[in-house]
């Protein structure tokens, strides 16, 4: 694999928490990526809300599905670029192991359960997942990751949460946050390769639910001109085939423009190493118009999918399961497993006990509490 000067190089990784031989046929960072894989929280993903509670529909997306298409996005932007592709495979994987079950609904809920112990942000639970609640290796808990995956997977921190980091680790994966540095472009990256995503997946997700119409979203300029261009060479194209052939062709246009933009950002800035880069401003971005454009298809999402009155009422009831799981194991910690009931931080052995479960598990749990079965549709 042939590297830029200023891609991580995983002959001069910053290392692992706990040493390790070298493997003979593998670089550290596929290891990483590896290991990802054949983790138990990537399993779960496929029962994971990404928009649509996993029972709606066979064909929606699930964490797991969403993980893996960022994974492919990526490394189409990686290639071009000269960066580690297998870093950035790793990070894309991981990104979301630690979200919780019903997708944004179900952290906001255990955010406001975890209010007054810390709180509750994914992205740190997926460090945590990674570092410390594995349970796969006799030698050490998590799964030992390089420092580089583990700086992209924490990308977003709280000043509270990097200072309590930066302590346990000092100049680890906190340091940035507090220092307000950047991470490598691999992470950089793969935090863009998630945007361009789930704008994407989300729009075929909400036209196949009937929440949306390919009439609406025509309407939103990004998406829009790449329908028409479309119809341009396919005049008689209708229905599915038109949306797969506009939401393709607008994949590409996002690739195609992250790949330019980046590439004159680092000609501008020349960073000579990944120290470099972590150094100067961010250098992964979208062009000025297509962030725009971007923006005004979130927007879009936002008020028409995201709060459309179904998926709110659906995340209403995901909310009240997690928040009368998390009051039920705060109150009677024996009736989650073993190994987290016999923890004696209890409020934060419930967060990671929940941020576990998949969608059904969470359902199943509930039922079983509290006698009552919300989502009912749910198996």
């Amino acid at each position: 694999m042939r590297l830029a000067a200023y891609a991580c190089d995983p002959a001069r990784s910053r290392g692992r928490r706990h040493a390790e031989a070298p493997a003979p046929t593998r670089t550290e960072f596929q290891r990483d990526r590896d290991r990802i894989v054949h983790s138990t929280a990537f399993r779960r993903l496929v029962y994971k809300t990404q928009v649509f509670i996993n029972h709606e529909g066979d064909l929606f997306r699930t964490r797991l599905t969403h993980s893996i298409e960022v994974a492919q996005l990526a490394r189409s932007i990686a290639r071009p670029l000269l960066l580690n592709e297998d870093l950035v495979e790793a990070i894309a994987l991981a990104h979301d192991l630690g979200h919780t079950p019903f997708g944004h609904a179900g952290q906001d809920a255990l955010n406001e359960c975890m209010a007054g112990h810390g709180g509750f942000e994914h992205n740190l639970q997926s460090l945590r997942v990674v570092d410390a609640l594995e349970e796969r290796y006799p030698q050490f808990d998590g799964l030992n990751l390089c420092f580089e995956t583990r700086e992209g997977v924490l990308k977003h921190c709280s000043r509270a949460n990097a200072e309590r980091i930066e302590q346990a680790e000092p100049g680890g994966v906190g340091r940035r946050f507090l220092d307000r540095t950047q991470p490598s472009l691999e992470a950089q990256l793969c935090n863009l390769a998630d945007e361009i995503a789930y704008n994407a997946h989300d729009i075929d997700d909400g036209v196949r639910s009937g929440l949306i119409t390919l009439e609406q979203v025509r309407e939103v300029p990004l998406f829009g001109l790449h329908i028409a261009m479309t119809l341009r060479d396919h005049p008689d194209l209708q229905g599915r085939r038109l949306l797969y052939e506009g939401i393709r062709r607008m994949l590409s246009a996002l690739v195609y423009d992250v790949i330019a933009a980046t590439g004159t950002a680092l000609a501008q800035a020349q960073p000579a190493s990944a120290d470099a880069v972590r150094a100067a401003p961010p250098l992964v971005a979208f062009s000025a118009e297509a962030r725009a454009r971007s923006v005004e298809l979130k927007q879009f999402l936002f008020q028409n999918l995201y709060r459309h009155p179904r998926v709110m009422e659906t995340s209403a009831q995901a909310q009240e399961v997690v928040r009368d799981l998390f009051q039920r194991y705060l109150a009677a910690p024996a009736e989650m497993q073993a190994g987290f009931a016999a923890r004696s931080d209890t409020p934060r052995a419930v967060a990671d006990y929940i941020a576990g479960m998949t969608d059904r598990y969470a359902l199943r749990e509930h039922e079983r509490l509290t006698g009552r079965r919300l989502l009912a549709a749910a198996p």
